[in-house]
């Protein structure tokens, strides 16, 4: 069981960590376009390929785009960088060349979409690590979303969900605890009695975890972040943009 349990593939998907520091050795385009056939054969709703990845090699888009994601400055330095998009405009070019109408604006079609773009993007993610590269999200391009559709040129039915930088690593933090499994898998029902303990528990993990990787200037633990992450807005502005960008 344990050769079962730690093979290659579960060891590379464990050791996951957020890389932010680059170093300055190109990623080869045909590496890239390696790692996007990785990503198309992740799992898709019901066939319906609904990712569209936007490379941006354009040095004032991607510095616009650090800006737009919170001054998050490898936005503009990684080697590579993607904005991963749903893309429903494909499937209106299906219904074109049918003959049939679309029905869009659906929230269904909102939730197929962005679970293929998550989908894609962590094969494609997980595939780049296998090659020694590292990556990062960037979900703060959603805090000026419009900005960055009209950047990019996103025509309707096509919105950003997050960005990915994408290069060879320049640091190597520590892998960042997660919740304890106990919390995670339920058997039979949805059951939390005995989740408020072991969170807090594995506050003293993430805590820890902080404390050593900035040199005991962050106190911070999982639960303290969540209440304080959500304890204010969570980009209001989005339902207005993607029900403008539905509309067709």
């Amino acid at each position: 069981m344990d050769n079962i349990t730690m093979n290659s593939t579960i060891e590379l998907l464990k050791s996951h960590r957020s890389i932010r520091k680059f170093t300055a050795e190109p990623v080869p385009q045909a590496m890239l376009e390696t790692l996007v056939e990785a990503g198309q054969a992740a799992a898709t709703s019901s066939f319906i390929q609904a990712c569209t990845l936007i490379q941006v090699n354009n040095t004032d888009n991607r510095r616009l785009l650090a800006e737009y994601a919170g001054n998050q400055a490898y936005v503009a330095e990684a080697p590579v960088f993607m904005v991963c998009c749903a893309d429903m405009r494909r499937l209106q070019l299906a219904c074109d060349l049918n003959d049939a109408p679309m029905q869009s604006g659906f929230t269904e079609q909102f939730i197929t979409a962005t679970a293929d773009v998550a989908l894609f993007s962590q094969n494609l993610t997980v595939a780049a690590e296998s090659l020694g590269l590292g990556c990062v999200y960037i979900g703060g391009i959603r805090n000026n979303i419009a900005a960055v559709s009209e950047l990019l040129n996103l025509p309707e039915l096509v919105y950003p969900v997050f960005g990915l930088c994408i290069g060879y690593p320049d640091q190597n933090p520590e892998v960042k605890p997660r919740l304890p499994v106990s919390v995670v898998l339920k058997q039979d029902s949805y059951q939390d009695q005995d989740d408020g303990g072991i969170i807090s528990e594995y506050d003293q993990a993430v805590r820890e975890y902080y404390q050593t990787r900035t040199g005991g200037t962050k106190d911070m633990t999982w639960s303290g972040q969540m209440s304080g992450m959500l304890g204010k807005e969570a980009r209001p502005h989005m339902l207005d943009f993607l029900q403008k960008k539905a509309s067709c």
